[in-house]
């Protein structure tokens, strides 16, 4: 007899998961952005989840959605912190933080956790209803 543990339940959920921590992550990133932005020669943090996870999925090309998430390799699926050596700098003292476009991403941010958080909510409001 296999438990629920050993079915593809939880394949969402955990994908969702390090989604989740990815965004915490970037969280934490343009924090420390806005913290530094009068630092001489900071140069901005960002955290990339989205490109490994197309990476992930792809792999997976002809296969449903469900069968992608499934094939998912959790221990591949990290999120990559980063600095953006590529902005360009209008400061004289190399810094290349803009104070207002990291509200902007921190603010997007926030959206695209609670999202993500609402969507786990869902996924064991799926789980709890199939238990029933």
């Amino acid at each position: 007899m296999s438990s629920l543990i050993d079915t593809h339940a939880f394949d969402y959920v955990n994908v969702l998961d390090k989604a989740m921590d990815a965004s915490w992550l970037r969280n934490e990133a343009i924090s420390n952005n806005i913290a530094n932005a009068d630092t001489p020669g900071y140069k901005r943090q960002d955290v990339d989840f989205e490109t490994q996870l197309a990476k992930a999925l792809r792999h997976s090309r002809y296969k449903t959605m469900d069968a992608k998430v499934a094939d998912v390799k959790m221990n591949r699926l990290k999120p990559v912190a980063y600095t953006d050596y590529a902005g360009f700098s209008y400061r004289i003292d190399g810094n290349n933080v803009d104070p207002d476009t990291e509200g902007v991403y921190l603010a997007k941010n926030q959206v695209v956790y609670q999202g993500l958080e609402q969507s786990v909510n869902q996924e064991f409001k799926n789980l709890q209803m199939v238990m029933k």
